[in-house]
């Protein structure tokens, strides 16, 4: 079992910036790949970004986002730059089990955090 917590969320102007943390309860967190995932009120998760083998983003964050591990501390960080009112939502991190994929169904990810609140105003 691997629990997950993010932490790093908060309230943010149009166009700053904010640094998301995924920290993991296991010492195999590097085996796992990591998703990213936001829900915004009255929408579905979406796919943000994953970071294993492979990097991958989806269209409306990429240049802006940027996915990091850091194996020592067993956290995977989500730097958010130029930020846009539409960004804003619940952000979650996910665990898969297939250190190489880039997939961006929710299914594919069996761990879950529960999540961090991202506001930004404009």
């Amino acid at each position: 079992q691997v629990q997950l917590v993010e932490t790093g969320g908060g309230l943010v102007q149009a166009g700053g910036s904010l640094r998301l943390s995924c920290a993991a309860s296991v010492s195999t967190f590097g085996r796992y790949a990591i998703g990213w995932f936001r829900q915004a009120p009255g929408k579905e998760r979406e796919f943000v970004a994953v970071r294993g083998a492979n990097e991958f983003y989806a269209d409306s964050v990429r240049g802006r986002f940027a996915v990091s591990r850091d194996s020592a501390k067993n956290t995977v960080d989500l730097q958010m730059n130029s930020l846009k009112p539409e960004d804003t939502a619940n952000y979650y991190c996910a665990a898969a089990p297939d250190y190489y994929t880039i997939s961006r169904r929710t299914n594919d990810y069996a761990y879950w955090g529960k999540g961090t609140q991202v506001t930004v105003s404009s």
